[in-house]
């Protein structure tokens, strides 16, 4: 069995590794190690939680350990996809080069570009960034790339899914022939093999296990459900994730739950909130230092469900997640993989349950075609179905017709109602004394003379003033307030 001292890394990375708990390493880190320390480009093509990350930042380091980084010119570069996988990459940097004196730069959006700047004006070792933060500062003239001695792109398949393979070949360009390459994926598309072949030089190809493949500590499930309308399969599968969560109590010590668009994600962290569950949600148009503060407190452990879209599919490394939640299948199966591959990680067990309805089937056969298997069916969980509407004492039926509207005439009203139901007594209305308004009150604006009207008109007018105050439809009582009416003296 190998071990991390037949590698012949640098004592102090050795150091910092035994005090990680480390003395093992995984498949592609025995493999592609020896190779990059003699220098060649690697190829590396593995599931998600294969130790892929550790694989070239221990060689990194050791290759580092001597020179010295110049102003504006780093000395090793390594773009991700993601901010938190960007994040992830940082942080293993600083867990394996504690004892060394090399210095790194985080290059991410939402972060502001001042204390970017100072950091690479001061020159840096090792910079991490993300593709479109990094030719931003190029572009501004603040770095330079002629002094890049080892370049490294993590999740190359996902920079194709997010279309930034045209911001790599341009990166590319900017840096040295001479420098060495290490490029990894999960999956080999023909454009990322194209790039491969054009800009790596004769590479060391390393692949442990077959491509987008899920690791086996992984008990994946599918629940089936029946909801036909668009309009009503978000509600089911909210229910149903919600029974499923019930059912599995406390074997769920924590949990990401997977959603395919942002607008879902805070829905769906809403509607679990509602009901007392401890959920927040992460995703691309949040603030970059809420992301922050939500993953630092799951990996804390002081939050259990984690509702994220595919940002944090391949950027969240929390060893112990004990299930995966695909609220949606996802449109591209390779996200699948990545998906569930946040759980079962560093041999440890876990589970993935995937919801689907009838429309996600061309999504499933993708998926288990993918796989080269079917995904094992589960039964759908009992959902309490809403307890129907009170009936209401006066519905329709029980009460008698009446006047829709003040302006319908009482006469309307009875012609309206059945011919067999009586006609509730008109209470006359209560002559109450007209009082003469104060001169002080009345407006000083001239208006024009009234048209004088007739006496047929005037009776006319009258009648109708009687029938608006009368109340209609109230049987043989009516309440005092009704007929009272109130004025301004």
């Amino acid at each position: 069995m190998t071990h991390f001292s037949d590698l012949k890394l640098d004592p102090k990375v050795l150091k910092a590794v035994e005090e990680a708990g480390y003395t093992t390493p995984t498949p592609i880190q025995a493999q592609a190690i020896p190779h990059a320390l003699e220098g060649r480009d690697v190829l590396g093509i593995a599931q998600t939680g294969t130790g892929k990350t550790a694989s070239f930042t221990l060689p990194l380091i050791t290759r580092l350990g001597r020179g010295r980084a110049r102003a504006r010119m780093p000395r090793s570069l390594v773009l991700a996809p993601t901010r938190e996988l960007a994040a992830q990459v940082a942080e293993n940097f600083d867990t394996y080069a504690k004892y060394t004196r090399l210095t790194k730069a985080l290059l991410i959006g939402g972060v502001a570009f001042g204390e970017q700047d100072k950091l690479i004006d001061r020159g840096v070792d090792v910079l991490i960034a993300t593709p479109g933060r990094l030719l931003d500062h190029f572009e501004r003239g603040k770095l330079l790339l002629t002094g890049v001695e080892v370049m490294v792109v993590d999740e190359a398949d996902r920079m194709l899914d997010m279309g930034f393979i045209p911001d790599i070949e341009r990166i590319f360009g900017l840096t040295p022939f001479t420098r060495q390459t290490f490029f990894y994926s999960a999956t080999m598309a023909p454009e990322i093999e194209r790039i491969t072949n054009t800009f790596l030089s004769n590479p060391a190809r390393i692949e442990v296990a077959r491509q987008a493949t899920a690791s086996e500590t992984i008990a994946q499930e599918l629940i089936e459900l029946p909801a036909a309308r668009r309009d009503t399969a978000a509600k089911m599968k909210r229910d149903a994730l919600r029974a499923i969560i019930a059912a599995e109590g406390d074997k769920i010590e924590n949990a990401v739950i997977f959603c395919n668009r942002k607008v879902d994600v805070d829905i769906l962290a809403k509607s679990l909130a509602k009901y007392k569950l401890d959920a927040a949600p992460i995703h691309g148009d949040l603030d970059q230092s809420m992301r922050t503060r939500t993953l630092e407190k799951f990996r804390a452990g002081e939050l259990r469900l984690l509702i994220a879209s595919d940002v944090a599919a391949r950027g969240l490394d929390v060893p112990s997640v004990s299930h995966v939640f695909n609220f949606d299948l996802p449109s591209h199966p390779e996200d699948y993989v990545h998906r569930i591959g946040r759980t079962g990680r560093a041999g440890r067990s876990g589970k993935a349950i995937s919801l689907m309805v009838p429309a996600d089937q061309k999504y499933l056969e993708q998926i288990e075609k993918l796989l080269q298997k079917t995904l094992p069916r589960g039964t759908a969980p009992e959902i309490d179905a809403p307890a129907p509407a009170p009936a209401r004492a006066d519905s329709e039926a029980a009460r008698p017709a009446r006047a829709r509207s003040h302006n319908v005439k009482p006469r309307q009203a009875a012609e309206s109602s059945p011919a067999n139901a009586p006609v509730a007594p008109v209470a006359p209305a209560a002559p109450v004394a007209q009082q003469p308004e104060p001169a002080a009150a009345r407006p000083t604006q001239q208006r024009a003379p009234a048209p004088r009207r007739d006496s047929n008109q005037r009776n006319q007018g009258q009648n109708r003033r009687d029938n608006r105050d009368a109340v209609v439809g109230m049987g043989d009582h009516v309440p005092d307030f009704l007929m009272r009416e109130f004025r301004v003296a």
